[in-house]
């Protein structure tokens, strides 16, 4: 009687070491030994199918001699589906094309990118083609599966490792003296009300937040202005959630506020304030008003502030990016922000590892977009310029100091 159980242990413990050759040789070598009934016994052991260990018993009684590194003699095996189909090729690529460069006489637009659409589109051109096949000629053409990829920052500035050198140094310099180093940006704004928050959170099954289908602003609520200090010497975050526009002066009024509540108690000793900014929006270093109110904040509180910007196209590496407002977002996943105390009280509950907190509060002044400072009103800002890039780097002395 044959012994399928100790035929299926040997192909077991042999399988990872054979190719398919050697896989239908051994089988049929195994049904040659079992004597009758050997070939059912082989295939109900090693799930190879009569026919191929018949295929092995013929190879065993007349040897194939193969060049070295074939299993089969050359032009055995099924064929390639680009073999049988000479125009297969050519016309998957003219679709991938088509789709590619958005050509919107294409036959294939960018929704119909999906291995079975473009297998739909070669059967109407007449291929006999699967969505497998379809699959595997793509990886062979080089393609697969990609998402966006945020990599992007516009062209280089020629000084910009330059800046990053003298904005780090300047860091440096003053968190070694106790002085305040504040990171400061505006949040993107946001919607407030019924409105879908992208990613999710945890909830009980089958009972997901109900909110509206399409994002069009409501006109009573309007949208949130979250913007933001970071100070980088004690982790800790002050974050204004405006009502209004974002200009200039509610971006500096938000500093004032930091100071008077946080900055002031802890700085006592502070005769300086280092300021880093992005290189562009209300609080860039193109916008006068921007100068304008930080001339104001010096006069009010008598510190010299000190302001460095990021090269264009870099404000990712603003450090209130990074620490601040990505656990802002990351907390808030899933939860729509209904009401403007909804989000302040949001923003306040924000936490990390490393020990970050968050103040929060609205700031429900009205702020004037596109106020004009005069030639006059600028000459009174006391700006002092760096010599490496002053239009980056600057420093605004009280008027009376």
């Amino acid at each position: 009687m044959v012994d399928v159980t100790a035929i299926a242990a040997r192909f077991q413990a042999l399988e990872p070491f054979v190719d398919e050759r050697a896989r239908r040789l051994l089988a049929a070598a195994e049904s040659q030994a079992a004597g009758k009934g050997g070939i059912s016994a082989v295939a109900r052991a090693t799930g190879i199918s009569r026919p191929v260990i018949r295929q092995g018993l013929a190879e065993l009684r007349d040897p194939i001699h193969l060049q070295p590194g074939r299993i089969r003699r050359a032009g055995g095996g099924r064929k390639k589906a680009v073999d049988k189909d000479l125009s297969l090729k050519g016309d998957l690529e003219g679709l991938l094309e088509s789709t590619t460069r958005g050509d919107p006489e294409a036959p294939l637009r960018w929704t119909c990118k999906s291995v079975r659409q473009l297998t739909a589109a070669l059967r109407a051109m007449k291929h006999e083609v699967s969505h497998q096949v379809v699959a595997d000629l793509l990886h062979a053409l080089g393609y697969s599966l990609q998402a966006n990829r945020k990599t992007k920052e516009g062209p280089d500035h020629l000084d910009r490792n330059a800046q990053f050198e003298h904005l780090n140094g300047k860091i440096k310099w003053a968190l070694r003296r106790g002085q305040p180093v504040i990171s400061v940006d505006t949040k993107k704004k946001e919607l407030v009300g019924d409105f879908k928050n992208n990613r999710r959170d945890w909830r009980p099954e089958g009972e997901p937040e109900l909110v509206r289908v399409h994002d069009f602003v409501d006109p009573e609520l309007g949208r949130a202005t979250p913007c933001g200090v970071y100070d980088l010497g004690r982790n800790t975050g002050r974050v204004s959630v405006g009502m209004d526009h974002d200009t200039a002066e509610c971006a500096v009024e938000t500093i004032r506020r930091w100071w008077r509540s946080m900055g002031r108690p802890v700085y006592t000793e502070a005769k300086r304030l280092l300021i880093i900014a992005d290189a562009g929006g209300s609080n860039g270093p193109r916008p006068s008003l921007w100068k304008l109110q930080l001339q104001k904040l010096a006069d009010e509180t008598g510190l010299r502030i000190a302001v460095c910007h990021f090269p264009p196209g870099t404000s990712k590496w603003n450090k209130i990016e990074n620490r601040l407002f990505a656990f802002i977002s990351q907390d808030w996943r899933g939860k729509p922000l209904r009401s403007f105390e909804t989000i302040v009280s949001l923003i306040g509950a924000t936490t990390a590892s490393s020990g970050l907190t968050v103040h929060a509060e609205l700031d429900a002044h009205s702020y004037t977009a596109g106020i004009k400072v005069s030639d006059e009103e600028l000459a009174r800002v006391k700006i002092r310029r760096d010599k490496f890039h002053g239009d980056w780097n600057y420093e605004i002395c009280p008027s009376n100091g």
